[in-house]
């Protein structure tokens, strides 16, 4: 696929991997929608350097924990695209839930957001592109989600569960919309990781060092432009993170 003259969608785009991805799409011609959340200012920023590129950018709150809000974001984002080409579900929630401490409400938020939103917004935007004719959905999973870490069991099982839903809307959307996955390993690592935790990432991790979200922005070009012939694939962009000791 083209990206230039295409409509996106990126959602959680206003900072980090998201921000990235939305302006890697900018800047190859697409009008890009900033979704965000709680981070408003940030989203704003992220649309005033896409439209610095000369495309449009447009910046809609959402809660993704909530279906009603998902169809209104991919109904909003629709209208103001003129189509909806491309669809990066990137929003995600990332957080310590130690294992016999874990309530409720920890593990709701990660299936919700990290899960059930992809599902959603990859539902209610494939109604919008079987009607055009075809379209990309990216999903950002995570290396966790094939060998998960202690600590944080129900990211680990959303994201295991964002690889398989990318294979099953692979069989279920084919052949007009091909989906595929990322999933990053260590790249801008949480804040809160000390230097013992850092270096036990480096030690574990192939390649030595940590991964840039340009790493990242990469592999998800290649799966929109650089093929139309791969479907239900997950990459892995990891630095050998998943092979590793």
């Amino acid at each position: 696929m083209e990206i230039a003259g295409k409509g996106a969608l990126v959602t959680g785009a206003a900072k980090r991997i998201g921000r990235a991805i939305a302006l890697a799409l900018a800047e190859r011609g697409a009008d890009v929608v900033v979704h965000y959340h709680r981070s408003e200012a940030a989203a704003h920023e992220t649309a005033r350097a896409i439209e610095a590129l000369g495309v449009r950018a447009l910046v809609l709150p959402a809660d993704l924990a909530n279906v009603r809000e998902i169809e209104r974001l991919i109904e909003r984002a629709a209208d103001f695209l003129g189509r909806l080409d491309i669809l990066v579900n990137n929003a995600s929630v990332f957080f310590r839930t130690p294992f016999g401490s874990t309530t409720e409400e920890e593990w709701d938020v990660h299936l919700d957001v990290n899960l059930k939103a992809p599902f959603f917004c990859a539902q209610y935007a494939a109604r919008i592109m079987q009607k055009q004719g075809g379209g990309k959905i990216i999903n950002i999973a995570d290396w966790a989600g094939f060998r998960p870490y202690v600590g944080y069991i129900p990211y680990c099982i959303s994201k295991a569960g964002v690889i398989a839903l990318t294979q099953v809307l692979a069989r279920t959307l084919a052949p007009t919309i091909l989906v595929n996955a990322v999933a990053p390993g260590p790249v801008l690592l949480p804040e809160e990781y000390g230097e013992e935790e850092v270096r036990a990432i480096l030690a574990g991790t192939p390649l030595k060092r940590l991964g840039a979200p340009e790493d990242v922005v990469r592999a998800v070009l290649f799966l929109i432009e650089g093929s139309d012939f791969i479907t239900g694939h997950t990459l892995v962009v990891d630095g050998g993170r998943l092979i590793g000791p």
